[in-house]
């Protein structure tokens, strides 16, 4: 629960009020010079009390401008508020990503290579989900979980930023990544269960069709979001090493599976995405964010604590300060 203070005024507009103060007192500077009367003699030595007093007796005018402003105060109503806030998560969504890792991804139509560039925008979008559990799971010639469902950002994070080509055997498994996504959702207890899906090939490897798992995930009700990624025309690939172990790069046509990414969002009650550009594949894990939101509650809770009360005792003390020297100390002036 997170406690925050404010101080307000309920009417401020009661404190346009206190410009009658200056007024007040240019106008008592002036009617004070009316009142004054003056004699001249040869010794004052024995008016020195009376000429202290005289001098003092501004002071009755004070007490009351003093009383006055704080009156005016009291009428706007100032107070401390003190809220308490309390935030309820009423549905937690359980995300997998599953990320092509396949020798494909290193070209170079993204900035600067389809995997770097992937990471880069995954890393935002762990940072954007605080409430959520995500896993992430590879894939290439063959699949497996890097990291399973967790709410620890910081590994999921860091498992994003370690992800590298060549750490399994090359070609693209679409079946088995999204089956791998599937089964680490299948046990989830959350009300939404979410896979992200991202490849830049055709499936062309694995022993799981992608159909199946796509049927699978549609009976555990697990939706799909699918992203071909890849430029149209052509890129850049990597498609041999040199003798020093350099990866050589040629340009070669972008094929992408649109057919079956299409299939499996709209089975799913996903959506596909097409991302040619890193702008375009940032622009997509935002509108994901945005179409799988948590609910989250914020319960307030407001305590005030007014603080007229107190104006209004000080104004009657200035009050009564001001008629006990005008009755007493200068009665013999008024």
């Amino acid at each position: 629960m997170k406690m925050i203070n404010n101080f307000e005024f309920t009417n401020p507009e009661f404190l346009w009020l206190l410009l009658v103060i200056p007024i007040l007192t240019i106008w008592y500077f002036f009617m004070s010079k009316k009142d004054n009367a003056y004699l001249k003699i040869t010794s004052t030595k024995g008016f020195a009390q009376q000429d202290l007093l005289a001098k003092l007796k501004p002071i009755l005018h004070l007490f009351r401008l003093l009383a006055i402003a704080s009156l005016i105060v009291a009428l706007a109503r100032p107070r401390n508020v003190e809220v308490s806030k309390k935030t309820k998560i009423t549905r937690g969504i359980d995300i997998v990503m599953a990320i092509d890792v396949s020798a494909s991804m290193l070209a170079k139509d993204l900035k600067p290579n389809r995997l770097e560039a992937l990471k880069t925008v995954a890393t935002k979008f762990v940072n954007k989900r605080p409430n959520d559990r995500i896993g992430i799971v590879v894939y290439a010639g063959e699949s497996f979980t890097q990291t399973p469902i967790t709410s620890d950002k910081t590994i999921v994070k860091n498992t994003i930023r370690k992800i590298r080509w060549g750490q399994i055997n090359d070609g693209t498994a679409i079946g088995m990544g999204l089956g791998s996504a599937v089964n680490r959702l299948k046990e989830s207890k959350a009300k939404s269960k979410v896979i992200i899906l991202l490849t830049d090939g055709v499936n062309n490897s694995g022993f799981v069709d992608p159909k199946t798992a796509t049927e699978l995930a549609k009976e555990l009700n697990i939706k799909v979001y699918t992203i071909g990624l890849g430029t149209n025309g052509t890129a850049l690939f990597p498609v041999a090493k040199d003798l020093n172990g350099k990866l050589i790069f040629r340009n070669a046509p972008v094929e992408i599976d649109e057919k079956l990414l299409k299939y499996i969002a709209k089975e799913t009650e996903g959506k596909y995405f097409r991302a040619t550009n890193n702008k375009k594949l940032e622009a997509i894990y935002n509108e994901i964010n945005k179409l799988e939101r948590t609910d989250v509650e914020e319960i307030k809770y407001y305590n005030y604590q007014e603080k007229y009360r107190s104006l209004v005792f000080l104004a009657g003390l200035f009050i009564l300060l001001e008629m006990l020297l005008r009755f007493t100390v200068y009665r013999s002036f008024i």
